[in-house]
């Protein structure tokens, strides 16, 4: 049975129309290309149906990459509807697009057209609000169906109640927070304390008409989509001195939890986390007591797999991948986070890169104290922001989108943490694959030939191994010591482990119980056996 959704109704009758844009990357166009997608793009998220199906009432365009001018591709050479080989197979549909000449896998291609029913998105944040209140506060709801968590009739049984999101339900709590979902209608405070993983600076921004919270802009493509940074940046109140905006994701003293964010170096390149603590041209921005940031140094974007092999394979990207596993990270915080919310235990202080202390830097700088590694391709470019102007019934905490193509005003300094020996950020945590390297680790990667080439490889780092020995090293005039010269023989590479082991636990960023497989994983391993 197809779920349901509130749909938006309009007052004078009839559907609420309005244009959208859509684009169609190599995010959903498969490498063969194909005839025919979804509005959508992607199969799993479900489209806002046409209102119109006449082409001619509606724009496409294809372009090479993001910054290209955009051809547009004539109405008689495309449909709504569905085709498997062309014009010849098409089957009109409200909520597929045909292009005769089918889709090119190197071509990014964007869609303008009038759409209908939109869905109320924004309800996702008063569901969680209320499903969380009820768990925490009532052994029954108003119908009288008990609580599965609680202790009996009359006791709910629930001490403390924590909110956790990563990547795109981390954008999803930051705008929880800002738009005032932890206070639950009875003005109770919904999460004590919430881990807010991988979002850089980005909100969802789903309280918005026809809103597409599974899109996010990125430097290589959908740079000006909603689903992006837009003020508030920061947790405190500041004035915003590009938009002029003043305002903070957290202002509402007696209903904030306390908050955990981590990101990775990719969000910094991808998604403007440096706009976390710093102003949008420059200068410190000082984080409230009730907010920990920690850089989980030099990882990618997606590191949710303890068996991924690292390198991982390049795919698309210049590089080799870089999937190490956040998990360890995150366990210790998780547990450094109850003990902040439950008792009173002071988490470590933050680790984040700083304006003040020359840990964030502009990609130029960051790139004159990279090590020149044989082979490596470099990233010189990142996901820049401007402020955008959306329409006059688009704000903060959302609305409606007028102008489906943006105007872009002043641009905002994004800044990206700071290269070390070896390329290795000096800023963050620093996890066991930084304090004993195997090779350096980068949170970011450029897309390889023949696709878009130079552009940021979405949200994917890149992993280049030390040499084993000098001698290797030096015949590639690698500048980078080999692993002989680190760790002079196996027992050597395992004593590093452990060295790193007992600091990052002294620290407060590893568990025992990890840290004792970081040393068997050492142990087993075949490096300079």
């Amino acid at each position: 049975m197809s779920p349901s959704f509130p749909v938006a109704t309009n007052p004078q009758g009839g559907p609420i129309v309005a244009s959208i844009r859509v684009e169609f990357s190599d995010r959903e166009i498969p490498p063969a290309g194909t005839f025919t997608l979804p509005l959508k793009g992607n199969a799993n998220f479900r489209p806002y149906p046409v209102a119109d199906p006449d082409p001619r009432k509606a724009t496409l365009t294809m372009r090479g990459a993001g910054r290209d001018p955009k051809t547009p591709i004539p109405a008689d050479r495309w449909a709504f509807g569905r085709c498997t080989s062309g014009k010849t197979s098409l089957v009109a549909s409200a909520t597929d697009i045909c292009l005769f000449d089918g889709f090119k896998v190197d071509r990014l291609y964007e869609l303008t057209y009038a759409a209908k029913d939109p869905i109320v998105m924004g309800l996702g944040y008063a569901v969680t609000r209320d499903v969380a209140s009820f768990l925490r506060y009532q052994p029954r709801d108003d119908a009288g169906n008990a609580n599965p968590l609680a202790l009996g009739a009359t006791n709910a049984g629930i001490r403390r109640a924590y909110g956790s999101g990563t990547s795109s339900t981390g954008m999803s709590m930051r705008d929880f927070l800002y738009l005032g979902f932890n206070e639950d209608e009875a003005h109770r405070k919904v999460f004590d304390a919430v881990n807010i993983h991988i979002p850089g600076t980005h909100r969802l921004l789903a309280n918005v008409q026809f809103a597409d919270p599974n899109t996010y802009a990125r430097q290589d493509d959908r740079t000006d989509f909603v689903s992006t940074s837009y003020p508030p940046l920061t947790y405190a109140v500041t004035t915003d001195p590009i938009s002029g905006i003043r305002d903070g994701i957290l202002k509402r003293p007696k209903t904030d939890p306390l908050v955990i964010q981590t990101d990775t170096e990719n969000e910094f390149w991808a998604m403007k986390a440096s706009l976390n603590v710093h102003y949008g041209k420059g200068n410190p921005v000082k984080l409230p007591d009730n907010v920990r940031l920690y850089l989980l140094s030099n990882f990618q974007h997606g590191g949710g797999d303890p068996t991924a092999p690292v390198p991982g394979p390049p795919g698309m990207c210049a590089n080799p991948t870089n999937p190490n596993y956040h998990g360890p990270t995150h366990r210790a915080l998780l547990m450094a986070l109850d003990a902040w919310a439950d008792r009173g235990v002071e988490p470590p202080k933050s680790r984040y890169p700083r304006i003040e202390d020359k840990t964030l830097v502009s990609v130029d700088e960051y790139l004159t104290t990279f090590p020149a590694i044989p082979g490596a391709a470099m990233g010189r470019v990142l996901t820049e922001l401007h402020a955008l102007n959306f329409g006059p019934g688009f704000r903060s905490e959302g609305g409606i989108v007028a102008s489906v193509s943006p105007t872009m005003g002043a641009k905002y300094q994004v800044l990206v943490p700071q290269a070390g020996k070896d390329g290795l950020n000096i800023a963050g945590i620093r996890q066991m694959e930084i304090r004993a390297p195997l090779g350096t680790n980068m949170g970011w990667n450029v897309r390889a030939s023949g696709r878009r080439e130079g552009n940021l490889c979405g949200l994917t780092g890149s992993f280049l191994p030390f040499a084993a020995t000098r001698a290797q090293r030096m015949a590639s005039s690698d500048p980078r010591e080999s692993l002989e010269e680190r760790y002079k023989d196996h027992q050597g590479y395992v004593n590093a482990v452990k060295k790193a082991a007992t600091e990052l636990k002294a620290e407060g960023f590893l568990l025992e119980e990890d840290a004792q497989r970081f040393v068997r994983s050492a142990e087993a391993s075949n490096v300079l056996r």
